[in-house]
């Protein structure tokens, strides 16, 4: 890698030529296919190690398992020793500058986000949730936010969700129809989410992106590894659905940078198929449009599948930088796929794409990127450049000196338990009422009043309680307060309130929720 460049592999034969990446166009976004065996993997840790070298921060899963060895330097072997001689390289053995995380907090710094944070339309998604009990969840963090009831982790969620079945009438007349039925459906999924680890996901302190954005005192960039192998055997949707939340947050809270030297962070999506299996039409639409414009704030993302078929049409259609692995073509779909993954290539007269494809050794690709005008190049079939990071995993031990020397040692480690809706809404169960009880007939308060005082709220002067004095928010961690719009809306515009810190004052921020609500900014 040299000159704003990243060398991806070069030809063989007299006259070949060498595909690169050029730097200032990896936020054009990118594809690594092939069937399983081809070599995407190699493909994938080599761009890593070249980004790192640049100084772009990486944020990669390990589903495989067999990533973790960024970390450490490679040995010398036949076959890479072999293929560095016949593209003219001297490779020099080293490890790249490491991050490891790990949702479940077994093999990585823990990575948390608040149940608010998420927002009702991931985690219905998340939960397997119907249309209609996606509203009745969305109804209920719409009356946690009118209530100030912060929601952290999932008993946070049971808690709401139980006093949500218990008052489904008067919350009903409020904000739309709420079944118990529905209710205990969604409870239901909140314990097979918890069976699958997913309990330990949620809560604080939550990731700052700031930690998977960070370089070395020497100007390389860290490589993020999530270790997402026994994650994808657990619970696959959860592994999908926080890369999505990632996303999102990325294109959130980073501000535009319009055209760059070289991206600030590369996002990388391995199983790219389970982002998009079974996801509404809503969501793939607003995948899109993110994968189309986070491009401005810096950040490239890039896709890692078997099949390009597995991408919509509209997502694929963004991604200015390609390498093709060998496809089979045993099958329809498979001569399909084929077929697609040609047609995507500018065509270079010396090579028959189509029929390359099905040819291609392992360790071999067709590659196009960005020229220096924009420009798709012709395709080019390449010996992928080999890595100079170890093929494998690290061992145990490895892991565990890593995390140990880690800038972020401690940091996620103890999870915070402050006072949120849980505790908030045990209280009131455990309270007499501070009010008398609501007798058949009484009207609930007007619309425009506080849900959560006088006698005919299902709050039962909650509210008050809850807008009081709230405890210290941790150094780390960010609010979850955050407030839905009415169901059907998955992206609403930022809106943030505080108002005072006396007595009987509300003191609370409500920030977007959703997969991608800074979209709709402005509507």
């Amino acid at each position: 890698m040299g000159g704003g460049h990243i060398l991806i592999g070069r030809g063989t034969g007299g006259g070949a030529k060498e595909a690169r990446l050029d730097l200032r166009y990896a936020n054009r976004h990118g594809l690594i296919a092939g069937a399983t065996g081809t070599g995407k993997t190699v493909t994938l840790q080599s761009l890593a190690e070249g980004f790192s070298d640049a100084g772009v921060p990486v944020f990669l899963a390990d589903v495989k398992g067999d990533l973790s060895g960024l970390s450490q330097p490679g040995k010398p072997h036949p076959k890479l020793e072999a293929r560095a001689k016949e593209l003219g390289l001297a490779l020099s053995y080293r490890g790249v500058p490491t991050l490891y995380w790990d949702l479940l907090g077994d093999q990585g710094h823990p990575i948390r986000t608040t149940v608010s944070e998420m927002g009702p339309v991931l985690l219905a998604r998340l939960l397997n949730l119907n249309d209609t009990q996606a509203g009745v969840l969305t109804v209920a963090f719409r009356a946690a936010d009118d209530n100030g009831l912060l929601l952290l982790d999932l008993k946070d969620l049971r808690a709401l969700l139980a006093f949500v079945a218990d008052n489904a009438g008067e919350l009903s007349t409020r904000y739309g129809n709420v079944t118990k039925a529905s209710v205990g459906a969604i409870q239901r999924q909140l314990l097979e989410l918890e069976s699958q680890g997913g309990d330990r996901f949620f809560g604080e302190p939550s990731l700052e992106l700031a930690d998977i954005m960070r370089t070395t005192s020497d100007g390389r960039g860290y490589v993020s590894v999530l270790a997402a192998d026994k994650l994808m055997n657990s619970a696959p949707k959860l592994y999908a659905t926080f890369l999505l939340w990632l996303l999102a947050e990325l294109f959130e809270e980073l501000p535009e940078m319009g055209d760059v030297e070289k991206p600030r962070l590369v996002f990388v999506f391995d199983e790219a198929h389970l982002l998009f299996d079974d996801a509404p039409a809503a969501l793939v639409d607003q995948v899109e449009r993110v994968v189309r414009l986070i491009r401005s704030k810096g950040v490239g993302v890039y896709f890692v599948t078997q099949n390009p078929l597995d991408l919509p049409e509209t997502v694929l259609g963004q991604l200015g930088n390609r390498v093709q692995h060998a496809l089979r073509a045993f099958t329809p779909r498979d001569q399909k796929a084929v077929r697609a993954a040609a047609e995507t290539f500018r065509p270079n007269p010396a090579i028959d794409t189509g029929k390359a494809i099905t040819e291609l050794a392992v360790g071999e690709a067709l590659v196009s990127t960005l020229d220096a005008q924009g420009t798709p190049t012709p395709v080019e079939r390449v010996l992928v450049r080999p890595p100079e990071a170890r093929l494998g995993p690290a061992t145990a031990e490895e892991r565990a000196a890593m995390l140990r020397a880690s800038p972020l040692a401690g940091r996620y480690d103890q999870a915070i338990d402050r006072e949120s809706a849980h505790e908030l809404l045990t209280r009131k169960v455990q309270a007499p009422p501070p009010f008398p009880e609501p007798r058949g007939g009484d009207p609930l308060p007007p619309a425009g009043s506080d849900p959560g005082q006088g006698p005919g709220s299902p709050w039962g002067g909650l509210g008050g309680a809850v807008w009081g004095e709230q405890p210290a928010k941790p150094a780390r961690g960010k609010s979850a307060g955050r407030r839905t719009d009415s169901f059907g809306e998955a992206l609403a515009k930022s809106v943030a309130r505080s108002v005072g810190s006396s007595m009987g004052q509300r003191l609370g921020k409500e920030l977007v929720r959703g997969v991608l609500g800074a979209l709709f900014r402005g509507r």
